[in-house]
């Protein structure tokens, strides 16, 4: 049995309960009070992940920590398609896996944001704003040009990828920490794409596709 040491408000901790529901796999969570109990600074948690992260992803005698890697293990191990983590070509692989850092700096930027705003935690608020504000300009553009190539994804082809997992949450979380999302078109379309991948799950603050929208 899949085991995942999880919060309910973490947004890296959704995006591996979004991979899960996607491919249909049972589970077991294990929830670590993060804000305002802080339980993952607590020996009990420390003994699972010295580093007190989430969230924590344990397989049979495998424990992974840091939600990317757990998203490729998932891709890996239990998606048959090959969709998920693109291995057809190096230049898909490549660009998942540059996906999946932009999705970190997204975490250093939006997420610090939020906590700041939401949580207070000790983060310069408005420096993350701008860091944030940044990336969202990239993301944009990126997908602005591939839709004009028929790309409906960050890597292109068919189907969405982990990669899209990876950089959603984040961006629908925002505006909770002062980012809007209204300048940046091309980024509403990609996640009300994202919101209709059949499979898809919801968290506080992150609701289902309005039926008829485009």
């Amino acid at each position: 049995m899949i085991r995942l040491y999880d919060y309910d408000l973490s947004g890296n901790c959704y995006k591996v309960r979004l991979m899960l529901a996607i491919l249909g796999l049972d589970y077991e969570r294990k929830n670590v009070e993060f804000f305002p109990g802080k339980r993952h600074r607590e020996p009990e948690f420390l003994a699972v992940n010295p580093l007190g992260q989430l969230p924590v992803l344990e397989d049979g005698d495998l424990r992974l920590t840091q939600s990317q890697a757990i998203l490729t293990y998932l891709a890996r191990a239990y998606d048959a398609s090959g969709q998920w983590f693109p291995l057809d070509t190096p230049a898909r692989t490549g660009q998942c896996l540059q996906w999946l850092g932009f999705a970190d700096a997204l975490t250093a930027t939006a997420s610090a944001a939020r906590l700041a705003d939401g949580m207070g935690f000790d983060f310069d608020g408005d420096a993350a704003r701008e860091g944030a504000h940044k990336l969202f300009a990239v993301l944009d553009e990126h997908l602005w040009f591939h839709e004009r190539e028929g790309h409906d994804w960050l890597v292109p082809g068919a189907a969405p990828t982990i990669a899209d997992i990876a950089c959603f949450p984040y961006v629908m979380l925002s505006e909770e920490g002062g980012i809007p999302r209204e300048p940046f078109p091309a980024i509403r379309r990609w996640t009300d794409r994202v919101k209709r991948i059949p499979g898809f799950v919801v968290m506080p603050g992150i609701f289902p596709a309005i039926l008829g929208s485009q």
